[in-house]
């Protein structure tokens, strides 16, 4: 008997000698080709593989796919020809756009209508989570999440109809008190306010939104900071100056990185629809200058069009590469 118990605890000892060893072989050996790990890190994780395909698919499809139309840009395009059978017009559409009477005019409405915008608009989300951070009545947080919340849901037509209904001088409902008040009504899409009505209007339907991601961050702020501050007397201000804010500055810093990339996007359906004959010396930009080209014109020109819109994203990516530049010189935080 005790010779058997003894094979027996020997035999478990070597079994499970074997199992620990199994467990410590490394997943790949050491002179293992990389495609061959690959292969097999497939195999083992397949499922994520599996959930990673419809992004990839969309992003070939819709995103990349679409990016061999730029050759327009350089091809005198002919509809009865096609991309590929179309003569090749080396640069001169960018050519044209950049000798253009209304190259500045265009250039200039587009950059001072999404500088405004990003001066007006950045800085509110971030005030806004630093606000709700400090709410201790969850109801009334709650509450003005919602609230907050709700207009980013609202499709740009239906916030353009609710601009014309609110705003129209004869029946608009802000312009009836005004007209009572004042004795003749304002125009807020006149060349005058048009840039005003833009931005602010923009500010309430993306400003609750857009502080999600800050309030994330706060999130992630420990605790154990406050309530240190809080015992050695800092007031709330002072915590949020030097706790808060530096714990959200890596997010603030890569968003800023991303938004001027979008200095020359400004947002085509919206300006499109609240366009009209007398703004549109202010509100005419890239964007709705290459649509009206392309599909207004009498004689659409394509190739024009797409010259203007791979003029528009050169430009985006050299401020993005700029901003990134400056971000990790001065605040030694950057997206790349």
């Amino acid at each position: 008997m005790t010779s058997t118990a003894v094979k027996i605890d020997e035999s478990d000892g070597s079994n499970s000698g074997r199992s620990n060893s199994d467990h410590l072989k490394p997943a790949f050996k050491p002179g293992q080709r990389p495609s061959r790990r690959l292969g097999l890190r497939m195999r083992r994780s397949w499922q994520l593989y599996v959930l990673l395909l419809p992004p990839l698919i969309f992003s070939i499809i819709f995103l990349y796919w679409p990016m061999y139309g730029l050759i327009l840009a350089f091809k005198s395009y002919n509809i009865t020809l096609g991309i590929t059978g179309s003569p090749w017009a080396g640069f001169t559409y960018i050519s044209q756009f950049f000798h253009s009477y209304l190259f500045w005019p265009v250039i200039k409405n587009t950059l001072v209508l999404n500088v405004y915008a990003l001066l007006a608009l950045f800085p509110l989300p971030i005030v806004l989570a630093l606000l709700m951070n400090s709410l201790r009545n969850q109801r009334f947080k709650k509450a003005v999440q919602l609230i907050t919340y709700a207009p980013y849901f609202i499709s740009t037509v239906v916030l353009v109809g609710i601009i014309l209904m609110l705003f129209s001088p004869t029946t608009g409902v802000i312009n009836q008190p005004i007209s009572a008040i004042f004795g003749h009504p304002v125009d807020f899409l006149s060349a005058g306010a048009f840039r005003h009505t833009y931005v602010w209007s923009g500010a309430w339907q993306t400003l609750g939104y857009s502080s999600i991601i800050f309030l994330a961050a706060l999130a992630g702020v420990d605790p154990e900071l406050h309530e240190a501050a809080r015992v050695d007397g800092a007031s709330i201000l002072r915590r949020i100056w030097h706790i808060d804010l530096p714990g959200i500055l890596p997010v603030t810093v890569t968003l800023l990185i991303l938004n001027m990339g979008q200095l020359l996007n400004s947002g085509f359906e919206k300006v499109l629809l609240l366009q009209n004959p007398n703004n549109l010396a202010v509100s005419q930009v890239l964007d709705t200058y290459s649509y009206q080209i392309a599909f207004q014109s009498q004689i659409p020109q394509y190739s024009y069009a797409t010259a203007i819109g791979l003029f528009k994203s050169v430009i985006s990516l050299v401020l993005i590469l700029l901003a990134n530049w400056l971000a990790r010189r001065v605040a030694k935080q950057s997206l790349f």
